[in-house]
C-alpha cells in the first residue's frame, strides 16, 4: 500500500463520518480514527480562530474608512494569486521545509521545480512524508512556517506554472 492509496483512504474516511476504520492487508495494517464533533480537538480549533481574528479585527474598528480601501485591494491580490497554481496538503500534520535540521531547505521563493520534486516534508503520526511538486514551474511564494501544523487541504505555496 503506497502514500497515494492511504491519503485516498483518509480523505474516504474523514469524509463518512466513521469514527475508526481498521485495515490489515498482507503486513500492513492501518488503523484511522476521526474525531466526532464535540470532541476537544474541535475545541482546540475554536481557541485557535479568536487568537487569529482578535488582531485583525482591533485595527479596522477604529479606523472604518480604512477598511473601504483595503476591500478593493484584497480581491486585486486574488486575482493576481489566481494566475499561480496552489500546492496543497494532502494530510494533516507538521509541515517542515528541510529534510532535518542541519540540512538545506527543499525549495526558497523564486526556485525553479519540476514535476515530482520534493517541496517539503510533512510529519504526521512519526512518519516524514515528502510532499512533491505536481507541477513544474517557479515557487512565488511560500504560505506556511517551518515547523507549523498543517490542516488536511491547505494551501502551502504558490507556483508560477509560465
Amino acid at each position: 500500500m503506497d502514500l497515494k492509496e492511504i491519503q485516498n483512504l483518509i480523505k474516504f474516511v474523514s469524509n463518512t463520518g466513521v469514527a475508526e476504520v481498521k485495515l490489515e492487508m498482507d503486513n500492513v495494517k492501518v488503523t484511522i480514527r476521526t474525531t466526532l464533533e464535540g470532541n476537544s480537538p474541535d475545541i482546540t480549533y475554536v481557541q485557535q480562530a479568536p487568537v487569529q481574528a482578535l488582531p485583525q479585527a482591533a485595527p479596522a474598528a477604529p479606523s472604518a474608512p480604512a477598511a473601504a480601501p483595503a476591500a478593493p485591494s484584497a480581491p486585486a491580490a486574488a486575482s493576481d494569486d489566481a494566475k499561480y497554481i496552489t500546492i496543497k496538503s494532502p494530510i494533516i500534520g507538521t509541515f517542515y521545509r528541510k529534510p532535518a535540521p542541519d540540512k538545506p531547505m527543499f525549495v526558497e521563493v523564486g526556485s525553479t521545480v519540476a514535476k515530482g520534486d520534493v517541496l517539503c516534508v510533512i510529519e504526521a503520526m512519526k512518519l516524514f512524508n515528502e510532499i512533491e511538486s505536481e507541477v513544474a514551474g517557479k515557487i512565488v511564494k511560500i504560505l506556511v512556517d517551518d515547523s507549523s501544523p498543517v490542516e488536511f487541504d491547505q494551501p502551502l505555496f504558490l507556483v508560477d506554472p509560465s
